[in-house]
């Protein structure tokens, strides 16, 4: 009699579930997974050792391409160790504006998350819902920085730029009439806070739209309810962090456990899972699109009322405003010389860590007093995810590591750096 064998199957790097250049070697047991390989670093492109080499404010604009859907989050983490290390006190407006795009940025992120996992396991409406709200939002990145993805807005000392009074409109063309360009540009012309003010009073019909779609949907919780369990204690062994930690029922979230800028103002709720599933995580990142709904409601609130500075008023760190560098040559030299030499941090190490829509993202950064880190490593929470999907995967099906690979909501920017 033939012996039975295990086979092996390599999953990726090409497979469109995979979320990236990710390489699976699969060890099989017919349809069920016996073993699961990872391997990394297909994107690797020495981003560590590539900001060790440029100017402290060269970098700033690499962050936005680690983790590609979580852009301004990543900047935020690294212009706060910076000013930590300069010693730096971010002007109040410029904190709130950044708390309002940290959100802004988890309901992109999370959205993203659910239409690209909502398609790998077969749920097709749910991408094309999630993406008509992603477009808004992504409206509100373009007008403040000029790019719909790799913004550059914060900056160390406050932001780019106070918000614009104005918002991108639609055009009447062959095919939306002047009606229908009207229609949609009603909640633009006042400006980009009465813009996001009004998507936060329609956002929670459209979460409310998802959860009719997908919450008890017989197939949806076929494929994600007892699938990728991980307990509270075993989750907080192997590094989770963020939503994959929430889900297991652990209620650990830096903008309250440890709070930066202006989140210890900020009323908000924490949401944890109970069986640690797919199913749990789903229903956690659903929640937290909805608190952070919340978060961004109050900073459009305070902002409308308290106008201020946006930025320090430090020339050795604040570049010159553009429209004075068209009319003095001595700010256009200003703005060379600090964009080409920077400046200079004092020696110290410092980490900076925030919560970011995947977990803990953080910077651990060393100065030796010179004008670039001597060191910088980054805690990318999808690398710790990641390390975990052979435990997770073990005893299941083939198919349920597509389930898994999306539950962990990875992005491999971050992982390979």
């Amino acid at each position: 009699m033939a012996e039975i064998r295990n086979f092996t199957m390599n999953f990726g790097p090409q497979h469109p579930a995979a979320h990236g250049v990710l390489r699976l070697v699969l060890e099989m047991d017919g349809e069920v997974i016996q073993k699961a390989d990872p391997h990394v670093g297909l994107l690797h492109r020495a981003t560590e050792k590539l900001a060790e080499s440029k100017v402290f404010n060269q970098s700033i604009g690499y962050m936005d391409r680690l983790d590609y859907v979580s852009m301004m989050c990543n900047e935020h983490a690294y212009v706060m160790a910076i000013e930590k290390l300069l010693g730096i006190e971010v002007p109040l407006r410029a904190q709130y504006i950044r708390v309002m795009f940290d959100e802004i940025t988890r309901i992109l992120n999370h959205l993203m998350w659910l239409g690209a996992h909502g398609l790998d396991i077969g749920a097709m409406t749910i991408f094309l819902l999630c993406f008509k709200q992603r477009e808004e939002l992504l409206d509100c990145y373009e007008a403040v920085s000029g790019a719909r993805m790799h913004a550059t807005y914060y900056r160390p000392g406050g932001v780019y730029r106070d918000l614009p009074r104005e918002m991108p409109k639609y055009q009447a063309s062959k095919w939306r009439s002047k009606a229908d360009a009207d229609r949609l540009n009603e909640a633009r012309s006042a400006g980009m806070l009465e813009f996001i003010a009004d998507f936060t009073r329609r956002f929670p019909a459209a979460v409310d739209e998802f959860e009719t779609l997908l919450t008890d949907n017989r197939i949806w919780k076929q494929r994600t309810v007892n699938i990728g369990v991980v307990s509270p204690e075993r989750a907080v062994q192997l590094g989770f962090s963020g939503p994959m930690l929430r889900g297991s029922g652990i209620a650990w979230d830096l903008r309250k456990a440890q709070p930066y800028e202006v989140y210890d103002r900020m009323e908000f709720d924490i949401p944890v899972g109970v069986h640690g599933d797919s199913y749990d995580r789903y229903l956690v990142r659903i929640e937290e699109m909805r608190q952070s709904n919340r978060i961004i409601a109050q900073c459009v609130e305070w902002l409308k009322q308290n106008p201020g500075p946006v930025m320090i008023d430090d020339r050795k760190v604040r570049p010159p405003r553009r429209e004075e560098m068209k009319g003095d040559m001595e700010s256009l030299i200003h703005h060379f010389k600090l964009m080409t030499e920077g400046y200079s941090v004092p020696e110290g190490e410092t980490y900076a860590a925030i919560e970011h829509p995947k977990g803990e993202f953080a910077i651990w950064l060393v100065s030796d007093g010179a004008n670039k880190p001597f060191r910088l490593k980054i805690r990318a929470p999808g690398f710790l995810h990641l390390s975990a999907l052979e435990e997770m995967v073990k005893g299941h099906m083939l198919a349920d590591v597509v389930a898994v690979i999306g539950t962990q909501d990875i992005v491999f920017g971050e992982v390979d750096r």
